[in-house]
């Protein structure tokens, strides 16, 4: 079959061995690969009753059959388990270049069982397969362990890293997982899942080829797509500016979050932190994930400051959001410096700065004191608290330890009435983006099966005229502000969203 290589492994960190993990060409036609694949296998093995931070709890590393091909946005791949934040069918994925470099190795996915009794990391060179002692890597923030394991695998070809930070290692509940440096799976604490099992990182590197059915038809489409997302404008966009060029747009459409969901429209507040006032102050370079002609990744410099940092990778739209008009705070390299240490201690930014944002509302409503937070005054408008906190949650030190839970798992603690301050769905809270102001993205919210997602469905895109309700199958468009309809024509964004 054309796109796969044709082998899974199952890794056994309890026992330290690796095995083909056998999946048929039928299997392979129905579900695919990467999520639905892995679904598959979770509801097979039972997974649905394990408990998320326990040895049975499987991870599911699965690539699909365009990853690694010239295919733009071939770069992703999956990442699933039961997720210790909710509770429920985990997944989150991620750019980069971690899936090519998979294929390269000959390997379309990997499956994870049981718990490692030390620190261990998974090598994937040529034709070696390997686990290998991770003790001298445990402790290292991510940025540090892919640097750190670069230089050891020094050579002609650089390896792609996926690495867990302090957020992972200590179990805090949305742990991210990070692809090198730049490139993240975020959402729902896939990386705590890892930290779990004492797995520090995955390594890749090889040299092999995906197999094309049709290479003929395989260029021509590729060429197509290429052509088509050259002459959109959202790409156009996203090239100029990155996913933060949705912050003035937004906040124009009611779709900017404010103050932890309390405050309306602040076009102050989106000016200083949209895309055209990084790109005008602290932006660098675009960089673009593999086979992709956009570029929407920023790479950014603070040169000096109390948020000074050196060239390195900045902001999206989300973190932007989250750590910026959520918290109703201006300041730009405080955002990016948020970012950072999202990014080195390996966490999800969405439900870090969301679940700051909810002590911020607590501690305005005397819900939250000087005494719990440790001393450190969490108000509206400063981005310092913020980045305290994150200190706190990463190392699970003192109110860290209540915020490392998430928003939802934090209120029933604390208690006190701050239920009713969390925004979450199923216990993943809400993206970046106001349901008010877009009803068939909060059907899709109720019904995305992870939690609040805005990416399960093609809703908001729609909404948002960033796509045609034609593309859907629907032979008429509704307004955001409005509910009408919105049963059917979610229901057929979710089935386009699939394909």
């Amino acid at each position: 079959m054309g796109g796969y290589v044709g082998r899974y492994l199952e890794v056994d960190l309890a026992h330290g061995s690796i095995s083909e993990l056998p999946v048929s060409d039928e299997v392979r036609r129905k579900y695919l690969g990467g999520s639905g694949l892995a679904a598959w296998l979770f509801f097979l093995r039972g997974k649905y009753t394990a408990d998320p931070l326990g040895p049975d709890n499987d991870l599911f590393v699965l690539t699909g059959p365009i990853s690694g091909t010239l295919v733009p946005g071939s770069s992703r791949f999956a990442v699933a388990a039961r997720s210790p934040l909710t509770g429920i069918w985990g997944e989150g994925s991620c750019g980069g270049d971690f899936a090519p470099a998979l294929k390269r190795c000959g390997v379309d996915g990997l499956v994870f069982t049981g718990q490692s009794p030390r620190p261990v990391m998974l090598v994937l060179d040529g034709g070696e397969v390997a686990l290998r002692d991770a003790t001298d890597l445990w402790g290292l923030d991510t940025y540090e362990t892919t640097d750190r394991l670069r230089e050891t695998m020094a050579g002609k070809k650089r390896p792609s890293v996926l690495s867990i930070g302090q957020a992972g290692e200590n179990l805090v509940r949305f742990a991210a997982i990070a692809n090198n440096k730049h490139d993240f799976v975020g959402r729902t604490g896939m990386g705590a899942v890892m930290g779990s099992k004492r797995l520090k990182a995955i390594v890749c590197r090889g040299e092999g080829t995906v197999p094309i059915a049709d290479p003929v038809a395989y260029k021509a489409i590729c060429k197509e797509l290429l052509g088509k997302i050259s002459e959109a404008v959202p790409a156009q966009a996203l090239k100029e500016m990155g996913t933060d060029s949705a912050m003035d747009l937004g906040m124009m459409i009611g779709d900017i979050p404010i103050a932890n969901w309390s405050r309306g429209e602040d076009f102050e507040l989106s000016n200083a932190l949209s895309g055209p006032t990084m790109s005008e102050t602290y932006l660098k370079r675009g960089l673009a994930c593999y086979a992709c002609p956009i570029a929407c990744r920023r790479e950014v410099e603070v040169p000096d400051g109390p948020y000074k940092m050196a060239v390195g990778p900045g902001p999206e739209y989300e973190t932007c959001a989250s750590f910026g008009t959520m918290l109703a705070q201006k300041d730009l390299a405080g955002v990016i410096k948020s970012n950072e240490w999202c990014n080195r201690y390996g966490v999800d930014s969405i439900s870090a700065g969301c679940t700051i944002a909810w002590a911020y509302d607590c501690f305005s409503k005397g819900l939250l004191t000087l005494e719990d937070t440790g001393g450190i005054a969490l108000e509206f408008g400063d981005v310092d608290g913020a980045i305290a906190m994150l200190h706190k949650i990463a190392r699970r030190e003192g109110i860290g330890d209540l915020l490392a839970e998430g928003s939802r798992g934090a209120a029933r603690r604390l208690g006190r009435g701050s239920e009713e301050l969390t925004a979450e769905i199923k216990g993943l809270e809400i993206p970046m983006h106001d349901p008010r102001g877009s009803h068939g993205l909060a059907l899709s919210y109720m019904t995305s099966y992870r939690g609040a997602c805005h990416k399960a469905h093609l809703v908001e895109a729609i909404e948002h005229g960033l796509a045609s309700y034609e593309d859907v199958g629907l032979e008429e468009n509704y307004d955001g502000l409005t509910s009408e309809g919105k049963r059917r024509w979610c229901a057929s964004a979710r089935t386009s969203a699939s394909r």
